[in-house]
């Protein structure tokens, strides 16, 4: 006799809750009697592991994404909610601690303390976080150093170093709390087109390892390299494929 008995349904695994989440976000920068909305309701979602590029003209509010992203800005209206955290709720102690420990800064001006050497560039976020001691602190900056292929010139200063050399100070420097996000502003925006691919390929790698990488952009091609491209135009997102 045949079972009666109906197959098990099959179990989808549950849909993961996106490490950013952006909802009816608004931004409103005020001088005396004048104000300028940099963000007119933005609605963004972006999974963890994801490759995103951001483009747009220049007053797009493309920067204005990154600071809010990171918690150095906040919004005027709506939600900005990363890793789990709504980061309008806050305190600004709060936002640095946070900051510190989730997510990796690159800067397009590399921006790195000229008397310092490479090595002692890119453990300055784990001395501002007391994290281990001296020796392990400097220990994971060196292999920081190394992954970005840098280890040998450890004790080199910014200035006897290329622009490439120096970004990828700035990124081992970023990688020093082995954060989850990586936040790019114009990573690339002052190196040449070589160096740019070769950043961009660093960054990549580092996607493939499990960092979700999110960076603003002008160079097309290298926007065309990411796995998604979102644009933004007055404030709005205009297109998102993945949205």
């Amino acid at each position: 006799m045949e079972s009666t008995l109906a197959e098990p349904a099959l179990r989808r695994p549950p849909a993961r809750e996106p490490l950013i989440a952006l909802s009816g976000v608004e931004k409103v920068y005020r001088t005396g009697k004048l104000e300028y909305r940099a963000l007119r309701g933005i609605d963004l979602e972006i999974a963890e592991g994801d490759l995103v590029a951001v483009v747009g003209p220049s007053g797009s509010g493309k920067t204005t994404i990154l600071n809010l992203v990171t918690g150095i800005d906040r919004p005027s209206a709506g939600e900005v909610v990363v890793d789990g955290r709504e980061l309008g709720r806050m305190s600004e102690e709060e936002l640095a601690v946070w900051r510190g420990a989730t997510v990796g800064l690159v800067f397009q001006f590399f921006q790195l303390l000229p008397t310092l050497s490479a090595l002692e560039n890119a453990v300055l976020p784990l001395d501002f976080a007391r994290r281990g001691t001296k020796r392990e602190r400097f220990e994971r900056a060196q292999r920081n150093l190394e992954l970005v292929g840098l280890g040998e010139k450890a004790d080199h200063l910014p200035a006897e170093l290329s622009g490439g050399e120096q970004q990828r100070v700035a990124i081992a420097r970023s990688l020093a709390a082995d954060p989850k996000l990586i936040v790019g502003d114009e990573p690339t925006g002052n190196l040449d087109t070589a160096t740019a691919l070769e950043m961009f390929e660093l960054l990549s790698r580092l996607n493939a390892e499990g960092k979700t990488v999110v960076y603003v952009t002008h160079d097309r091609d290298l926007a065309r390299r990411a796995s998604r491209i979102v644009a933004i135009r007055d404030g709005v997102v205009v297109d998102d494929p993945g949205g």
